[in-house]
């Protein structure tokens, strides 16, 4: 198509779409796969909005091998009559006039996700090809567009956006295409994105429409989502469907343990605005209108400090907040202030204060708000900024809390208790955390310190190559001491087997000697308040005993650092040292001097054997076994463990984070019935030679 088969009509309808093609950002935010998403939920959040009103129960997402993606629904069906005012017909309006739609003036709909009206004409005008069809009045009504013109294309080969289309010059037509039964309606649309808008290599991601498509599952009860996706050639459906709400988001939300039962916290409250709206002479006027917002909130504690704050407007996530997330956030400090206050002297609280970072900690919470024409930032509608829902939202949550924490029930009581003893803690910890990070820096030679007297430290004030070596128990350090390398390797001894922090509260973990004493040597603080660029040391090494004592202490360390320092393990800096089970002494006959050979398992022992055996070569028996780093001399420890010329350091990373948490909760947690399964599961798989008895 070129210029020239533009008519005025063209010009007229393209008028508004071309200064979308030249400022996209403006309305999907970024023009690479986050674009994409953004257009593909433009139309899924349409056909929401219908599900919300009532209509409809199934929407059906198709991602096709040619790059398109094509959604339906079971609604009413776009309007195919004509709007007066423009005398084109309905669908045309919705895909061609920005700022047109269903949604203005709250008649047709109390509350939705599109509001500002230009959802699916900008999805047409960074679209190359999009196809629509309509089953309404018994009838199946289509209309093509190309880069937001309708007209037809030539598909007599195959439908493919690059076939030949003529745009219409005179009238617009409603094509009429097939019959369905009067009690069926609904709509189809399919959009191939436009590579001349697009950068090379944005394309669908699956996971990304997975996460949405769930997420509005459990925001709207009873719709099903069924994602399709045809792109690999197998045909994969997956499918979203929760009765329970938000209740069910929230539940899935959460990874932890629970410390109080999933409590809902709901109302609503009437507010006023002053709108533009058009009056009988076409012209704009400022009319002062009645709002009502429902608010509806799910919060629950667990027993780990990592905070999960969703907050949506009317099904519409706000991931950057706005002043919905501000009155929740408000009216939980409020309460939890003053509960801690009521019961300071219990609490022995002094004169510190509760902040927001100790009410969320452990915290999963879904708001949700439902509001007519909210005011959102931007068309992306990543902020809420409608300024009453504030106080609303506020005034709701804090009613709410207060009633659940004086209310007299058995289970309301306990479970405040233990949410209001966590709120406490997080405070005692975060003073405690900050008073660790101003106080245990690397101190220069001329400063006096306040490490631990157990620690060995090193003499270079160059934290990236210093490394900071946990070594089990007294006897172990004596030989570390004269194998390690002053000038950069730190030596810090811990007596056995420290706490298991999965298991214990935050306070205990601080109040326990070996814990304690990790963090105060690493001097960046922990939990939360973490601060990689203050640990003092740049790789941590894990030296334990090669049996299964040695393996428990090594779990309970690695259980420590993923827990609260975790960004030492996200980073890399975290190591497990790998000494050797054996030694190995292989006989050379005449003045040729007897050579050593370390192994690190029992078939790699039985391996080496072996090949002595074919060799025809001799070697010292008994075969030395090390049961403990402690039998090594300093010689062999520095050889094996310790050089960086000759040791191997097990680099500990985490590549799946859920896999981890759930392999640490299976592992370490308060579940034990999970833990006894797996055990008998992996029982076959023991070796009982490992065991030192």
């Amino acid at each position: 198509m070129t210029s020239s088969d533009y008519s005025a009509r063209h010009l007229s309808v393209l008028e508004g779409l071309e200064a979308v093609r030249k400022r996209p950002g403006m309305y999907i935010g970024s023009t690479d796969s986050r674009g994409l998403i953004h257009c593909l939920w433009e139309i899924i959040d349409n056909s929401v909005d219908e599900a919300l009103a009532g209509y409809g129960k199934l929407i059906s997402i198709v991602l096709h091998k040619d790059g398109s993606v094509e959604i339906t629904d079971q609604a009413r069906g776009i309007p195919v009559d004509i709007e007066p005012k423009t005398g084109l017909s309905g669908v045309e309006v919705v895909f061609t006039k920005l700022h047109a739609g269903g949604k203005f003036g709250s008649g047709s709909y109390a509350a939705s996700g599109g509001l500002h009206g230009v959802g699916a004409s900008v999805v047409n005008a960074l679209s190359e090809r999009l196809e629509v069809e309509v089953d309404r009045d018994g009838k199946t009504w289509a209309m093509s567009f190309h880069r937001g013109a309708p007209g037809l294309f030539d598909d007599k080969k195959t439908l493919a956006p690059g076939n030949p289309f003529k745009p219409f010059k005179d009238k617009s037509v409603l094509r009429e295409i097939g019959k369905v039964a009067k009690n069926k309606t609904g709509s189809r649309v399919r959009f191939w994105a436009d590579p001349q808008i697009f950068v090379k290599g944005a394309e669908f991601e699956l996971e990304d429409i997975l996460s949405r498509a769930r997420q509005t599952a459990f925001l709207v009860p009873g719709l099903k989502l069924v994602v399709t996706d045809q792109r690999s050639g197998k045909v994969a459906n997956h499918e979203f469907f929760f009765q329970g709400g938000i209740v069910e988001f929230v539940d899935f939300l959460a990874k932890d343990a629970p410390l109080s039962n999933v409590w809902r916290l709901s109302g609503s409250g009437a507010y006023s605005e002053t709108v533009p709206v058009l009056n009988a002479a076409g012209n704009m006027e400022s009319k002062e209108v009645q709002r009502n917002c429902e608010v509806d909130v799910v919060v629950r504690w667990g027993t780990d400090y990592n905070t999960e704050i969703k907050s949506f407007v009317n099904i519409i996530a706000t991931p950057k907040g706005g002043t919905h997330l501000q009155g929740f956030e408000q009216a939980l400090l409020k309460v939890l202030k003053a509960q801690a206050d009521a019961n300071s002297r219990k609490f022995k609280l002094g004169n510190e204060k509760i902040e927001k970072e100790d009410v969320t900690a452990g915290l999963t919470a879904v708001v949700t708000v439902r509001i007519a024409e909210p005011q959102f930032e931007g068309q992306t509608k990543e902020i809420l900024g409608t300024p009453a829902i504030k106080n609303i939202v506020a005034n709701i949550v804090s009613k709410a809390l207060t009633d659940r924490f004086n209310s007299s029930k058995r289970e309301d009581k306990a479970q405040t208790a233990l949410v209001l003893e966590k709120v406490v803690n997080e405070m005692k910890s975060r003073i405690s955390a900050r008073t660790h990070k101003e106080t245990q820096r690397r101190k220069t030679a001329l400063e006096s310190s306040s490490l631990p007297t157990k620690l060995v430290d090193c003499r270079t004030q160059d934290t990236f190559d210093s490394e900071l070596i946990i070594v089990e128990g007294e006897s172990a350090l004596g030989t570390a001491k004269l194998a390690r390398n002053s000038e950069f390797q730190a030596l810090l001894p811990i007596r056995g087997k420290i706490l298991n922090v999965q298991k214990a509260a935050i306070t205990d973990m601080l109040n326990n000697t070996e814990c304690a004493s990790i963090i105060q040597v690493l001097g960046a603080g922990s939990g939360r308040s973490f601060d990689l660029a203050s640990a003092r040391y740049g790789k941590i090494i894990l030296m334990s005993d090669a049996d299964v004592d040695g393996a428990h202490i090594r779990t309970l360390l690695l259980t420590l650092f993923y827990k609260y320092m975790r960004p030492l393990v996200e980073d890399g800096r975290v190591f497990a040292a790998v000494p050797p089970l054996h030694r190995v002494v292989v006989m050379n006959p005449g003045t040729k001097p007897n050579e050593t050979i370390y192994t690190y398992s029992q078939p790699e022992l039985e391996a080496l054997l072996a090949k002595l055996a074919k060799a025809g070569k001799k070697y010292q028996e008994p075969i030395q076994r090390y049961k403990g780093l402690g039998e090594m001399d300093a010689d062999q420890l520095a050889e094996t463990t310790m050089d960086r010329k000759s040791r191997s350091l097990r680099r500990v990373t985490v590549d799946d984070l859920a896999a981890a948490e759930t392999m640490f909760e299976l592992l370490m947690g308060n579940e034990v019935a999970p833990r006894r399964d797996f055990i008998v599961d992996k029982a076959e798989s023991f070796e009982r030679e490992r065991i030192d008895a």
